[in-house]
C-alpha cells in the first residue's frame, strides 16, 4: 500500500519501526525528546519509548557523539542526532578519529553500529554558519558510509538500512526536504543502500546530482524535454561509496555528463565525479565533463544572494544547454 507522505514523516516511520524491533536501538540528541526533533523526526517516540531510549542532551556534539561510539561498542545501536550538520564540526573527532577507526584497528573485533543523522544544505536565509554541506569533509574520510535520501521512500529506506548496518553511517538530509511530499510503500522491496537511482531516463546528456538538487535536475529535465532536449537524471543517493557503474553506463549512453550540486566547486564531490569519471569514460565522452555547483563563498543571509549562490532549475536548464 502507497501513501503519500512528508519525508520527516518517513524518517519518524522507520526510527519507530526499528526501535520496535530491536531494543538496542536508541536516539540521541538535542531536543529530540520532549520537543520532538528540531524537524519533527522523532515525534511522539519520548512518549512511546521513554526517557531511557529517546535522550535529550546538553548541546556539546562532542560529547554526545562520543558516547554513541562508545555505546555501539559495546553492542547498542545509536541513532545520533546533530541538529544541524554545521555543528558537527565539533564531533568531527568522535566521528572520524573513533566511529570508523576502531573497527579497523582493533581487527574488526569492535564493530561500530553507529548511525548519526544530520540536517544541512542552504535553507532560507540561516546565514553563512547555518548553511554548509559539509560532503566534501566527511567523503574524504575512509570507513565513513553517507547516504543522501531525497525522496520520503528513500529515506524510510535508508534509514532502516543504517540501522541495521554494522559500520558508521551519516544520513544527509537536506533541510528544505523535511516538508517535501511523495509516495511511501513500505512493502517495497529496498535496492541496496548505496546504489544510484536513474530517475529519468533520457539520450541527450547525463545529468548526475544528489539530494535537494536532483529533485531540482528532473524539474530542469522536464522543462527541457519541451524544447525536444532528452536528459537522463542520476540520483546518487549515496556519496560513499558512490555507484559508479550506472553513472559510467548512462554517460556511456549520452556521451556528455554534467554534474550539478549546491555544495561549493572547490574540492566538493563534484570534482570527485567530474574527475573519476573522466578517467574511467574518456572514450565515451563527446565533451569535457562539466560542473554546476554552488558558488565558493560563505552563504549570504540576504535572500536575493543567497539564491543567486547555489544552483536552480532556470541555471541548470541553462548549463545544460551550454554543453548541448
Amino acid at each position: 500500500m502507497t501513501d503519500e507522505v512528508l519525508l520527516w514523516q518517513a524518517l519518524n516511520k522507520a526510527m519507530d519501526i526499528e526501535m520496535a524491533a530491536d531494543n538496542s536501538v536508541f536516539t540521541m540528541g538535542e531536543d529530540v525528546g520532549l520537543y520532538g526533533g528540531s524537524y519533527r523526526v522523532t515525534e511522539g517516540l519520548y512518549a512511546k519509548y521513554g526517557e531511557w531510549r529517546v535522550r535529550d542532551t546538553p548541546i556539546s556534539e562532542g560529547g554526545f557523539t562520543g558516547l554513541g561510539v562508545g555505546a555501539a561498542m559495546v553492542g547498542m545501536r545509536p541513532v545520533i542526532e546533530i541538529m544541524t550538520i554545521n555543528f558537527a564540526l565539533l564531533a568531527l573527532d568522535a566521528i572520524i578519529n573513533m566511529a570508523t577507526k576502531i573497527p579497523f584497528m582493533s581487527g574488526g573485533q569492535f564493530p561500530m553500529p553507529l548511525v548519526i543523522r544530520v540536517p544541512g544544505g542552504v535553507a532560507k536565509q540561516l546565514a553563512a554558519q547555518h548553511s554548509q554541506r559539509l560532503e566534501h569533509t566527511l567523503m574524504n574520510v575512509p570507513g565513513l558510509r553517507i547516504a543522501v535520501p531525497s525522496t520520503p521512500q528513500d529515506a524510510w529506506w535508508q534509514l532502516r538500512q543504517a540501522i541495521q548496518s554494522n559500520e558508521p553511517v551519516i544520513i544527509l538530509e537536506h533541510e528544505l526536504l523535511y516538508f517535501s511530499k511523495g509516495p511511501l510503500d513500505m512493502a517495497l522491496e529496498a535496492p541496496p543502500m548505496h546504489r544510484a537511482a536513474v530517475r529519468r531516463a533520457g539520450s541527450a546528456l547525463t545529468l548526475i546530482s544528489y539530494s535537494r538538487t536532483a529533485i531540482l535536475a528532473q524539474q530542469a529535465a522536464d522543462k527541457l524535454a519541451e524544447d525536444g532536449i532528452d536528459i537522463e537524471v542520476i540520483d546518487l543517493r549515496s556519496l560513499s561509496p558512490i555507484d559508479w557503474q550506472t553513472c559510467i553506463d548512462s554517460v556511456s549512453k549520452t556521451h556528455h555528463l554534467l554534474i550539478v550540486e549546491e555544495d561549493c566547486g572547490f574540492s566538493g564531490a563534484g570534482a570527485e565525479l567530474a574527475a573519476t569519471l573522466s578517467e574511467r569514460c574518456f572514450y565515451e565522452l563527446d565533451a569535457p565533463v562539466q560542473r554546476h555547483t554552488g558558488l565558493d563563498l560563505p552563504t549570504p543571509y540576504n535572500g536575493t544572494l543567497e539564491a543567486a549562490s547555489i544552483p536552480t532549475v532556470s541555471s541548470i536548464i541553462n548549463a545544460v544547454k551550454q554543453i548541448i
